[in-house]
């Protein structure tokens, strides 16, 4: 408490003497803190390193004989706090600045082990004012000094908080700006009371605080003498009677934040997170958010229609091709909350072919909700930490990564993400009984669905745990739904579970950051003809079983990344398989028959992959991405030279789809039912696939 104390009162009045700009600036922000050594005693002539990790400027300070340092007039935004002196190992604290707010930052440097030979003990070194005293008068006296010490600091403590509250009612009849203007009579009264009642000197006290503290604000508020005492080496049990002090106030509970859960710790590192630290616009009513995604692809099996299939991210190759651009953002008022954001780009095509639910009765609901990833509205509950209840078009992050590359740490992902669905439609609440859990059940229309492709809706949701920050654990799970187009008594069950370790965290090094995530599946579909368990009386099996897994490495405060990863996938069956786009084949026409990639029961499929991925993000809104993949699979399935659009009338090449696709081609053009039926007609056509696929990738991504 005395170190909790000392730093309320103290460093205040440094801001406000040092801090505190003139009457004609404006306050910006400023963070104060103080340097401890393992034990809690203040550190002196500490070096604070202070990195911005928005513009990657830094500027040092020194902390002072007391431990104390301050760092005023800094700009919004996040900062990355290192502490470093001789002896000592580093330490640091990652904080979140905003305008017209103070911070305050503990930061416990351990010791750094030396090499030095046992040496016999000595007692250690008596004051002179304690001389020819035994050690329990000292002891004595010590706690009578420190009970003085924190009577008169708790004193302290009462009128910063009565001044703090008188400058909150300024700020409140003035603004921020203006009430800035006061800030410097506080400050003067706040200095007269720092100032002790009477002159006698008290005895110098260590700053106490726990090495597991991360900050200030959860140092203890209530630590007695009695306590205390333990950190002297001398016995807790005074050799002299004394009176016992009086019990300490209750701490109060600290406040619950039920508008941003897992707000506590930096998750920017996550695989399908934003990486952004700061918000670039931002209003009471609505924040505002706009992504571009532009790529070029370079297939080397170099398909001559520039058509590629198997993936639900890149499309074309040869081509500077846009991905997606997005607008949209977040609207806030009143606890009432809704989001949208469009997908103009190859998106609004690519992603749709992939739902057959929409082949369904009238109303064509894929040009309706193309141009949209996510669009639902909702209510905010302030109960634990919050409840959302929200209706509308949402994502899945079944498979881990993200729908946006941006967020990504590689731009092709493995099967196990790239096949399993990017959005649902229907109902989602999620539930946050701690700041570090969340429960997310979902009551939705299918399997990546505007509709429902049978009957029978789907029923499923997403646990998230984050007890430390360095880890993430996620589990999504769908069950109940038919979600196969014109089978309406199959149904489909898949389980999707992700670990993610930060196990290297030294911002002040060059390598100042590595992580690994790794991602299982498993799914099986049942009834129908098919079955979960092989080749029984319910028919062939149809399963599916993946894993993938991704290591990153970030350089020189994470301007430069590089990311290793790959994974294989099992899928019998083939339900998950993403179809290849011949003669213009969806997911809805490939329900009535694909003729050359077929998806019957008991059809194999075994795949595997591996990328190499590299990033420069000079910007925390910027990513210059340059990627190389290769992808197997134990079938022809990739472009190949010959492409997969069948000739035009005349037998031209490059053709364009003859509007057939659930049909064969013939050389002329012209569809046919049968192979036989392409005998008069120029002969069959066959589009061009390949077991194998190399790809390199440049993106260019932007989020604001």
């Amino acid at each position: 408490m005395i170190g909790k104390l000392l730093v309320t009162v103290v460093l205040p009045v440094c801001i406000a003497w040092n801090g505190i700009p003139s009457h004609a600036e404006t306050v910006v922000s400023a963070v104060y803190g103080v340097t401890l050594r393992p034990d809690g005693v203040a550190l002196p002539e500490t070096q604070v390193l202070i990195h911005n990790q928005g513009d990657n400027s830094d500027q040092t300070v020194v902390s002072g004989a007391d431990g104390a340092f301050v760092v005023a007039n800094i700009k919004p935004g996040r900062y990355q706090l290192i502490a470093s002196k001789d002896g000592f190992l580093t330490s640091s604290a990652a904080v979140q600045v905003k305008a017209h707010e103070t911070l305050r930052v503990a930061l416990a440097l351990s010791a750094r082990a030396t090499a030095i030979a046992a040496a016999p003990s000595q007692p250690a070194a008596v004051p002179a004012e304690h001389a020819g005293t035994d050690a329990a008068t000292v002891q004595a006296k010590t706690l009578e000094a420190m009970q003085e010490r924190i009577e008169r600091l708790e004193t302290m403590q009462r009128r910063i908080e009565q001044l703090e509250a008188e400058l909150r009612q300024v700020k409140a009849q003035s603004g921020a700006p203006a009430a800035a203007s006061s800030a410097a009579s506080v400050a003067q009264s706040a200095a007269k009371a720092a100032q002790p009642a009477t002159a006698r000197p008290a005895p110098e006290l260590p700053l106490y605080a726990s090495l597991a503290t991360p900050s200030l604000g959860s140092l203890s508020p209530s630590a007695r003498p009695e306590t205390l005492s333990a950190g002297l080496g001398t016995p807790q049990t005074p050799a002299a009677p004394q009176a016992a002090p009086a019990a300490p106030a209750a701490p109060a509970a600290p406040a619950v934040d039920n508008v941003t859960p897992f707000a506590d710790y930096d998750w920017t590192w996550l695989n399908g997170n934003p990486r952004n630290k700061d918000v670039a616009f931002d209003s009471k009513f609505f924040t505002p958010e706009i992504r571009a995604d532009l790529t070029y692809t370079f297939d080397f099996n170099r398909p001559s229609d520039d058509s590629m299939g198997g993936s639900s991210e890149l499309f074309r190759s040869n081509e500077i091709q846009l991905e997606q651009l997005g607008l949209g953002g977040d609207f806030h008022w009143d606890n009432v909350r809704a989001r949208f954001m469009t997908q103009f780009g190859s998106y609004s095509t690519a992603t749709i072919r992939n739902d057959p639910s929409y082949a369904k009765g009238q109303w064509d609901l894929a040009d309706a909700d193309r141009y949209l990833s996510e669009a639902y509205g909702g209510y905010h509950l302030n109960v634990l930490h919050g409840i959302n209840i929200d209706a509308g078009i949402f994502m899945s992050y079944i498979g881990l990564f993200s729908y946006y590359n941006f967020d990504n740490w590689a731009y092709q992902p493995s099967y196990v993400s790239s096949n399993t669905p990017w959005f649902f439609q229907g109902i989602r609440i999620q539930i946050f009984p701690t700041h570090h859990l969340k429960i997310e059940p979902w009551i939705i229309n299918g399997w990546q669905s505007y509709a429902s492709a049978n009957a029978r809706k789907g029923l499923g949701g997403q646990i998230k745990y984050t007890p430390f920050p360095w880890l993430n654990i996620i589990s999504n799970n769908y069950g109940l739904g038919h979600d196969d187009l014109y089978i309406p008594n199959r149904g489909r069950i898949h389980t999707d579970n992700s670990v993610e370790v930060k196990y290297y965290d030294k911002p002040e090094k060059t390598l100042d950051k590595m992580a690994f995530s790794f991602t299982g599946d498993l799914g099986c579909e049942f009834g129908g003809g098919v079955s979960c368990h092989g080749d029984t009386a319910g028919g062939p099996k149809q399963s599916f079983v993946g894993l993938m897994v991704y290591d990153r490495y970030w350089f020189h405060h994470d301007t430069y990344g590089f990311t290793l990863g790959g994974g294989v996938i099992n899928n019998p069956g083939r339900y998950l398989v993403l179809l290849p786009p011949i003669n213009g084949e969806t997911a809805a026409s490939a329900a009535i028959n694909s003729p050359y990639f077929t998806e019957n029961p008991g059809d194999p499929f075994k795949a595997w992959d591996t990328s190499g991925t590299f990033d420069y993000m000079p910007k925390q809104w910027l990513t210059l991405r340059f990627e190389g993949d290769f992808r197997h699979a134990n079938v022809p399935y990739w472009s190949g030279s010959g492409g997969i659009t069948p000739p035009a009338a005349g037998g031209l090449f490059p053709g364009t789809n003859n509007g057939y696709p659930t049909e064969y081609a013939c050389m002329n053009g012209s569809p046919s039912v049968t192979p036989a039926g392409c005998a008069t007609q120029g002969g069959l056509w066959n589009p061009s696939l390949r077991k194998r696929e190399w790809l390199l990738d440049i993106d260019l991504m932007i989020k604001f």
